[in-house]
Formats: structure tokens, sequence, C-alpha cells
């Protein structure tokens, strides 16, 4: 059995950033306008008024001071409320893949390897902009890589999901270096008009790159171990999808379209899920939890990494130790804990052990153990 590495990772971000204050202003415009329409309705006590949102209350709700996304133009119109992109012809890159090129360029050249000695590209992300062809050939076309590529979609667990399968591949010898993608234009599918949601999700793209432990040429990481774990709920939901035509009704633009939660009922369930997964990750690798120099977590919400925290380390974790980069990206779905671990890994020294998680709809979570090599 082989030994798998991350050798090199990579960030592409968007040149354009929505401040919670921009964003502040987009939307309580937006609620005026509706409490306009609705005036009559209001005050006859048949409908409730959209209310404010504020920066303090963002903050508080989430830790995300600000957020890159592809176009902020339209996600900033009252009369638009989402993203505007440019249609592209099928003779040309797709969104996602062009994203996906520059940060899978970046970790190649961390890593050393040139893109034709890859021998499988995972796209894994939580929304892929069409069903087919899939987005990861489009990748592997781009950049010359070799062997076979393939998309895949756990939700904002996909980036550990597709660690997991990428390193099993490299233990059993079917591949000797792997391309792991993450390409996440959230805004895209985020309800910017929703008060409870409307500051969650930012855009980006990051993307590691697997090999042998013997083919590494520089400093990485071992990939000690990889678990995955998965349970139905209906508390993280989007219905949109290519059967809506199919049913009656589902052709107006419903709020179940876009990304829908319930988030006490996640933040009730899915914290005890997740800090037991890492836990009995530890537990089985014989790793005592506060021999960990790092926890890179899923970047959805500052208290819930922070209460994550403190069940693993039994203490509350140091800033250094829990890397936070919700402030400048807000919540990225699969690519958050990547980011973390890109921008919050070369000070480890060797022998230091830390943690990659992420957790989110399914309910799902994955863990990477990794170890400075």
């Amino acid at each position: 059995m082989f030994k798998p590495a991350i050798t090199g990772s990579g960030v592409f971000t968007p040149s354009q950033i929505i401040t919670n204050d921009e964003l502040v202003v987009a939307f309580n415009a937006y609620a005026d306008k509706q409490n306009a329409l609705n005036a009559d309705a209001i005050a006859a006590g048949a409908a409730a008024p959209v209310p404010y949102s504020s920066s303090e209350f963002i903050f508080n709700a989430s830790g995300i001071e600000q957020r890159h996304v592809l176009d902020k133009t339209g996600v900033l119109d009252p009369e638009i409320m989402h993203p505007v992109l440019r249609a592209r012809s099928d003779d040309e890159p797709g969104q996602m893949a062009e994203m996906a090129v520059t940060a899978a360029s970046d970790a190649l050249a961390q890593a050393g390897v040139a893109a034709s000695e890859i021998d499988a590209v995972l796209c894994a992300a939580s929304n892929h902009e069409r069903a087919y062809p899939a987005i990861a050939i489009e990748i592997q076309q781009l950049l010359g890589c070799g062997g076979f590529a393939f998309d895949m979609n756990v939700a904002c667990s996909s980036a550990t999901f597709g660690i997991q399968a990428a390193a099993d591949m490299i233990r059993a010898g079917s591949i000797s270096k792997a391309l792991v993608v993450n390409p996440e234009i959230c805004s895209a599918h985020l309800e910017w008009r929703d008060r409870d949601c409307h500051f969650i999700f930012g855009d980006v793209c990051t993307a590691v790159v697997l090999e042998r432990v013997e083919d590494a040429k520089g400093a990485h990481f071992d990939i000690r171990s990889t678990r995955c774990a998965t349970q139905f709920s209906n508390n993280i939901r989007n219905n949109n999808g290519f059967l809506r035509r199919t049913r009656p009704g589902q052709m107006e633009d419903r709020r179940d379209m876009q990304f829908v939660q319930n988030g006490r009922k996640v933040f009730k369930e899915v914290l005890p899920m997740v800090s037991s997964h890492i836990l009995g990750h530890l537990a089985d690798e014989q790793i005592a939890a506060d021999s960990l120099k790092r926890l890179w977590l899923h970047q959805a919400n500052k208290t819930m990494n922070d209460f994550i925290g403190k069940k693993v380390l039994g203490r509350v974790p140091e800033p250094a130790e829990q890397p936070n980069i919700l402030q400048d990206y807000a919540n990225t779905s699969s690519a958050g804990s990547i980011i973390a671990f890109s921008k919050y890994s070369d000070d480890l020294e060797q022998g230091d052990l830390g943690v990659i998680c992420s957790f989110g709809a399914g309910y799902s979570v994955g863990s990477v153990i990794l170890e400075r090599a």
C-alpha cells in the first residue's frame, strides 16, 4: 500500500469584494421597495414587513466582515439581487473551469508537478454549473492533465470527500498523482433577498495536489488518515435541478430553489456530530487531541468553529491553532477549510499534526489527519 501526501495547494480569489456595509445598503433598499409594494397588506396584518439588516447583525451572527464575488454589481442592485455573469459559448472555458485552472496551476507549481503527470482530476464542489460534460474533464483538458476526471458533490464536505477519494486511489496503487479542485460560485445559489442568510456566502476556488509520499519533491504533508460520514437531513437544502420543469407549479421563482437552511437545527445537530467524528477519528489513530497543532475547520460560522475547537481540544483554541478566514472570505462551502489550510500551514514544523475538517448539508462530515513531513 502506498502512502499519500498533499504536496501543493492553491487559491483563486475573485477581485471583487462586497463589505457588510455595502451589502446592508443594498438589502435595506430592497426591503424598502418590498415594504412599499405590500404596504396595504402589511397595514392589514396580512403580511409581515421585510426587516432591515445591519453590519452588526451580520458580524454577530457569523463573524463575517466581507466576501469575494465574481460579480458585485448584480448582487448590490435592489432590482436584481444576484450575480450577473456573461453567457459563454460552448467553445469557451466554463466559469468554474476557468477559476479552477488558476487555483490548480498554483497548486501544481508549489508541488513541482507538471499537469501532464496528473493521473486523476476531481472537481469537488457544492454546485456545478452544468450536468455534463463534467467540469473536471474540462479542467483536465485545459490544464493538459493525463488520466481521467470526474465531478463529485457532497455539499460543504466536497473537498475532504474528494481528498479521501484521491488518497484511496493512491493507497491502492491505481494512480500516483491527483488534483482535487473546489470551484465554489456560492453567490449564484444564495438568496440575497433573505435577511437570515443574505450575508453567508462568497466565491472562491481551491486546489490541492496529492502524490505518493516517495514522489514528493519538497515540504509536504503526509496524509495519516482520512474519514468520511453522512447522515440524511433536510435542514440544509436546495431544490433546484433538471427535474424542475417536469413538475407543475415549480417554474416560478420559489424560495426553496436557492440555498435554504434551518439554522437552529443545524447548529444543534451538526456540532455534536462533527466533534464526535473528529475525536473518534483521532482516537482510532491513537492520536491525543492535545497533540494537534492546527485545526483547519470548515468556515461556515465562527461560533460553530469555536464550539467544535473547544470540544476537540478540551479548551478554547488559540487563534493560531484554529485559523479563521471567515472575516475575509465568508462561507465558501467546500473550499473554506482548504483556504485555511493553504494560508495557515507553512509555519508547522516536521512532525506537527493537524486536521482538515469540513461539514455541511447531507449531513456530511469529512476529516483528514495530516503530519508535516
